[in-house]
């Protein structure tokens, strides 16, 4: 294993961590919705903004590091059945599709952030931009992950 792959599997390991543990807080923070809601009867009205929050969050962390681990939704037969040159080239072109988007996902959640981070989220007091964050940090994961999986296809150390 490369010293690359060691970084970038030690980056998507320690975001795949924060993901979990944001879905651990996000149990523990509906099962306080549940317990104020139907034991005490004093409903916590910053649960939803917070598990909305969260939800982002964990769906844009995970999506990265389903790229860098190649478990991301994909149709691979077609390609896959392919002769050598063809199947490199399909590989190629996924890649640079994957690329793209990630690019565009940076930029855009920046301007996102950019114009969202002067209103406040409702209930919570917080900043709407911290919504945009994990779109933008979703991309750049994706963008570096799909350039170091590029880089590895052209030398010939990774498959289709």
């Amino acid at each position: 294993m490369t010293l690359s792959d060691r970084i970038l599997n030690g980056i998507a390991q320690a975001v795949m961590t924060l993901a979990s543990v944001m879905m651990v807080v996000l149990i523990f923070i509906f099962g306080w919705l549940v317990y104020g809601r139907y034991v005490i009867n004093a409903t916590p009205t910053w649960v939803e903004q917070v598990a909305l929050l969260m939800v982002v969050w964990i769906a844009f962390l995970g999506a990265a590091v389903g790229v860098r681990r190649r478990t991301h939704l994909s149709v691979e037969f077609i390609r896959d059945a392919m002769p050598g040159t063809l199947r490199m080239l399909l590989g190629v072109f996924a890649l640079l599709a994957m690329l793209f988007f990630g690019v565009v996902m940076a930029w855009q959640g920046y301007v996102m952030f950019e114009r969202t981070a002067g209103r406040d989220i409702p209930l919570l007091g917080i900043s709407e931009g911290w919504r945009a964050i994990p779109v933008s940090l979703s991309g750049v994961l994706i963008s570096l992950f799909c350039l170091d999986d590029l880089f590895k296809l052209i030398v010939g150390r990774r498959e289709g």
